[in-house]
């Protein structure tokens, strides 16, 4: 039987490298020079440090903008809450979004289920495994799968027929 798998993954490669061109950009550019504006990549999460809001929101625009220039979707990101850090300094932990988590898994199940087409959504791990009897509606049902989900970066792969 023809499938595919739906995933959600960044390329970390491209997101390790867009951070170290941030910490690059932030030690060289003048609004940031004398301030402890920083980046910092830990795994799955980058986190923004800064001297008050608006600091970190400008080193969030220059980190969507560097994963943007890399072809990063910026809908990985997944923005936590400001913490003040003593003082005035504040941090920011970004988490990059990786794998599919269950509801948005139930959701594709949903979608496929409601579109009436000839094909069966399982959840395995991170990932939905869709599986039908032709292509055709393996290709309709990516096109559903898309249209359902707007919000998710989601991708194909693991295509067999």
């Amino acid at each position: 039987m023809p499938s595919f798998d739906t995933v959600l993954e960044a390329d970390f490669v491209e997101v390790k490298n867009a951070v170290e061109q941030v910490a690059r950009e932030i030690g060289t550019r003048f609004d940031f020079k004398g301030t402890s504006a920083a980046v910092e990549l830990k795994d799955k999460e980058i986190t923004l440090f800064g001297d008050a809001d608006f600091q970190l929101q400008q080193v969030e625009e220059v980190l969507r903008n560097k994963l943007a220039k890399r072809n990063v979707d910026v809908r990985f990101l997944d923005k936590g809450k400001v913490e003040k850090i003593g003082g005035d300094k504040v941090k920011q932990v970004v988490k990059v979004r990786n794998g599919i988590a269950t509801e948005d898994g139930k959701k594709i199940q949903q979608a496929l289920k409601a579109s009436k087409l000839k094909v069966q959504g399982a959840i395995q791990g991170d990932a939905v495994r869709v599986t039908g009897a032709k292509r055709d509606d393996l290709q309709a049902a990516m096109n559903v799968i898309k249209g359902e989900l707007k919000d998710l970066p989601l991708s194909f792969n693991n295509f067999r027929d």
